[in-house]
C-alpha cells in the first residue's frame, strides 16, 4: 500500500498527460480492430504478455526471464507482419477520416434512382447482379480485372450487362461518381458470410467491403433477392424504395462548415469599418 502511495506522490501533471496519450493510443487500436478477426488474436496476446510479466515478477526464474528479454525484438517484428490486413484498413480509415473533411460525396440523386430502379427490374426478371458504389477508397485495382465501360450510369445500361450469358454479367460493376467505370470485375471473397447458404455474388459483395468502405448491391439469381452491402455488414430483403433511402443516407451532402459566431461577429464589425 505504502508502494502506491509513493507512486502517487511521485505523479504531476505531464505525468498524468503522458499515461491518458498511452491510454488513447490503446483505446484508439481496440476501436479500430473492434468487429475484425485479429481482436481474438489481440486480446490472446495481452493475456500471455501480462501473465509472463506476472511470472517472472513474482517467481525468480532467470533461464526464463532471458528468453522473454531476447524474444522481445522478435516479437516486434511479429506483430506487424500477423496483424498487417488491420493495420493497413486502420491507416486506410485514419486517412479517409482525415481526407474526407474536404470531399464531399458526388454520387448524385439521379445515379442513385437509376441503380435502384435496375435493381427493381432485375430482381423482377430473377437476373443476378452485383454493383459496387466506390467512395473514398479507390477501386482501381478491381478496375483492372474488369473490362471498360466508361459509360453513364443508366437502368438500361445496367440491365444490359447483366443480361444472362452476355460476356459480362457474371462479374461486378464498378460505378464511380456518375459513371460506369468496369464491368466483370472480380472481388475478393469474404472468408465468413453469416448465412452459409449465400452464393459467390454475395461473398464477394462482403469481400470489397472488407477491403474497403465501398457499397455493394446484390440482386439474386434464384430469388430475386435485393441486399446491400458495406462495412462487412448486410441488409437483405429491400425494396427499392428502401434501397433508395439507404443509398441516399450514404451519398447525401456533407453540410459545410460555418464560421464560429464570433468570428461573424468579427467579420461584420469589420465590414462595416
Amino acid at each position: 500500500m505504502s508502494d502506491i502511495l509513493w507512486v502517487f506522490t511521485r505523479l504531476n501533471l505531464l505525468s498524468v498527460i503522458d499515461i491518458l496519450l498511452v491510454a488513447l493510443i490503446f483505446y484508439a487500436l481496440f476501436r479500430l480492430m473492434q468487429g475484425t478477426q485479429a481482436i481474438q488474436l489481440l486480446r490472446g496476446v495481452i493475456i500471455v504478455v501480462l501473465l509472463t510479466i506476472l511470472i517472472t515478477s513474482i517467481l525468480k526464474l532467470t533461464a526464463f526471464s532471458w528468453l522473454i528479454r531476447n524474444s522481445l525484438s522478435a516479437l516486434l517484428v511479429a506483430i506487424p507482419v500477423i496483424f498487417q490486413p488491420e493495420l493497413r484498413r486502420a491507416l486506410e480509415r485514419v486517412g479517409r477520416a482525415g481526407f474526407s473533411m474536404n470531399r464531399q460525396e458526388s454520387t448524385s440523386e439521379r445515379v442513385i434512382e437509376e441503380v435502384s430502379q435496375a435493381c427493381q427490374r432485375l430482381s423482377e426478371r430473377r437476373h443476378g447482379a452485383l454493383i459496387v458504389l466506390e467512395r473514398e477508397t479507390g477501386l482501381q485495382e478491381y478496375i483492372d480485372t474488369g473490362t471498360r465501360v466508361g459509360g453513364k450510369v443508366s437502368c438500361g445500361l445496367l440491365l444490359t450487362i447483366f443480361f444472362p450469358n452476355t460476356a459480362l454479367h457474371d462479374g461486378a460493376v464498378i460505378i464511380r461518381e456518375d459513371e460506369i467505370v468496369a464491368a466483370g470485375c472480380v472481388l475478393p471473397l469474404a472468408s465468413d458470410m453469416p448465412d452459409r447458404q449465400l452464393g459467390l455474388r454475395h461473398r464477394a459483395a462482403v469481400g470489397v467491403t472488407i477491403e474497403t468502405d465501398a457499397i455493394s448491391i446484390i440482386v439474386s439469381e434464384e430469388t430475386g433477392i435485393i441486399s446491400i452491402a458495406y462495412n462487412t455488414r448486410m441488409i437483405r430483403r429491400l425494396d427499392v424504395k428502401r434501397l433508395g433511402k439507404i443509398l441516399q443516407a450514404f451519398f447525401k451532402p456533407r453540410r459545410t462548415r460555418t464560421l464560429p459566431r464570433w468570428l461573424g461577429w468579427v467579420r461584420r464589425l469589420t465590414s462595416k469599418v
